[in-house]
């Protein structure tokens, strides 16, 4: 395992974080308390040291969990959770980004994690009810009183992100370290705005869904299909979908690993910034996902890939790629820009 520097900030997080939205059976397809910690010490014992929660996880034994797990353990980790999202549905301010939320679930997290402070907080979703400088400053203040050392926005359009952080910078607060996208061959949306946000204001990418919810795990491109229950229902797949599950299989069988490596290795190659959360439900998942830390696709393999999983960038990307040699004349391309 090796560690990188999470956005513009000095803490060294693996290259891989471990998501424990599965740690708990509280939503009918999580993993028990002692497959949580088998995967946890696999986790550990690689080099991980990023565990990546949330308040509202399995109904909030995915923080009991970690808390209990990682006693006597927890310096080594960088212990990450999240706040928004409903903790009481008939509550009105049980949920939403406000300063009120932000305290009461920080609290509930830290008693829950036993803990007195965790390392990265993550705004969950963005709330357009509550203003951006409501949410920093309480954040702000939450990092002063000691409770966070780090903080993030999960989930969130790329300008509020770039507001938020301007406000940082102008005012003095803590700034953001990073964000978390979902991101895979199946859904690259956050190319259009989101990833180019984060490279020019130098924040880390924390990325969930690499696998499309089991979509690119090759278990829809077995002969025999899916074994046993899938979160995602077969009849529901697109041809694209199924497309680029092909793709993926055939890479995979190309290189001799499996359809799960082959799509977390594609994630990771788009960007040194890039940082994929693996999440599993048994040991030998999380074992296999580990394995794709060890997978480099070829100009070939990404070609396929590529192929297979195009995107359109839309408006302005697109039109200002097919107007730069209007724009810039011949000798624009000659220039070297300052990514090259």
């Amino acid at each position: 395992m090796e560690y990188r520097l999470l956005g513009p900030t000095g803490l060294r997080v693996s290259e891989a974080f471990l998501g424990t939205m599965t740690f708990g059976e509280g939503w009918g397809w999580g993993a028990p308390p002692e497959e949580c910690r088998a995967m946890l010490d696999a986790y550990l014992e690689a080099g991980g040291n990023v565990v990546d929660t949330a308040i509202n996880y399995t109904d909030g034994a995915s923080e009991r969990i970690v808390g209990e797990l990682l006693e006597g353990r927890r310096d080594r980790v960088v212990l990450s959770t999240k706040y928004t999202l409903s903790t009481d549905g008939a509550d009105p301010n049980a949920a939403g980004n406000h300063r009120m939320n932000l305290i009461r679930s920080l609290e509930e997290s830290l008693r829950r994690l036993r803990t007195d402070h965790v390392d990265l907080y993550w705004v969950h979703i963005w709330d357009p009810h509550t203003p951006v400088e409501e949410t920093m400053r309480a954040l702000d203040d939450a990092v002063r009183a000691g409770k966070v050392r780090y903080i993030g926005l999960s989930d969130t359009p790329a300008w509020v992100v770039a507001r938020a952080q301007t406000l940082a910078e102008w005012r003095g607060w803590t700034p953001l370290a990073a964000i978390q996208v979902p991101y895979s061959l199946i859904q690259r949306d956050v190319e259009r705005e989101l990833l180019g946000m984060a490279e020019g204001l130098g924040l880390g990418v924390a990325t969930w869904g690499a696998l499309a919810g089991g979509v690119l795990s090759g278990k829809f491109t077995r002969p025999e299909g899916p074994e046993g229950s899938t979160r995602v229902d077969p009849s529901g797949l697109s041809e694209r979908d199924r497309s680029v599950a092909r793709a993926v299989q055939d890479v995979a069988d190309g290189l001799g690993v499996s359809a799960a490596q082959v799509a977390l290795a594609w994630v990771r190659s788009r960007s040194p910034r890039i940082i994929p959360i693996l999440g599993a439900r048994r040991l030998a998942q999380l074992q296999d996902n580990l394995a794709a830390l060890e997978v480099v696709l070829d100009e070939g393999a990404l070609a396929r890939l590529e192929e297979a999983a195009p995107i359109e960038l839309g408006f302005p990307l697109d039109f200002l790629a097919e107007t730069a040699s209007y724009v810039y004349g011949e000798a624009g391309r000659r220039v070297r820009g300052r990514a090259g």
